[in-house]
């Protein structure tokens, strides 16, 4: 069994790390504008997002893919982007998939969907730190403690709830996934 286990993971890799590695996703533009040892600061544009609120009836994740994949009144299939980015919003799940550059507010495919909605995201600055390995809540939450700790120690305000970003497929090895807790902050 072990060995089966073990000549499966060894496949995936091969098959699997190659092409994740060659995805090239279109990410929001920003700029650094401050570098301090344990996270960054980033300026970042207004962007374009399709957004879903958790109404337990569907997967989020699910019903952002249908949208991307051509479930939208057009029936245009739109190119995948990073990151995915995840934080409650009225004390729901969010998820939010952006759109690529090309799209603004008249041009974005309308969704079918009741609960999937096209979302202007402020641009500002966003306090950031990265981090490898699995997406889970336990890692999300030890690095988002890290950041908080460090943006007191730092007297920096946030104004926004913590907001998760993943960026890589759930086939790309954990020790390669790149994975960010950031918040929105008041900065001069």
């Amino acid at each position: 069994m072990k060995f089966l286990k073990l000549n499966t993971l060894i496949f995936c890799t091969l098959v699997f790390l190659p092409y994740s590695l060659l995805m090239a996703y279109e990410e929001p533009n920003y700029k650094v504008v401050q570098k301090i040892e344990i996270y960054e600061i980033r300026k970042y544009s207004d962007r374009l997002a399709v957004e879903t609120i958790d109404s337990g009836s569907e997967n989020n994740f699910r019903k952002l893919f249908n949208y991307i994949s051509g479930r939208n009144e057009d029936n245009e299939k739109i190119k995948m982007t990073t990151p995915v980015t995840q934080f409650e919003k009225n004390g729901k799940m969010s998820m939010q998939f952006y759109l690529p550059s090309k799209f603004n507010s008249k041009n974005a495919p309308k969704p079918t969907k009741e609960n999937v909605s096209i979302v202007n995201i402020e641009g500002g600055y966003y306090a950031v730190i990265r981090y490898s390995g699995r997406a889970s809540d336990k890692n999300f939450i030890k690095h988002r403690d890290i950041l908080l700790k460090e943006l007191e120690k730092n007297n920096i305000m946030t104004s926004s709830a913590t907001i998760r970003a993943t960026y890589d497929s759930p086939f790309t090895l954990p020790m390669n996934r790149r994975n960010e807790a950031m918040f929105k902050i008041v900065y001069k």
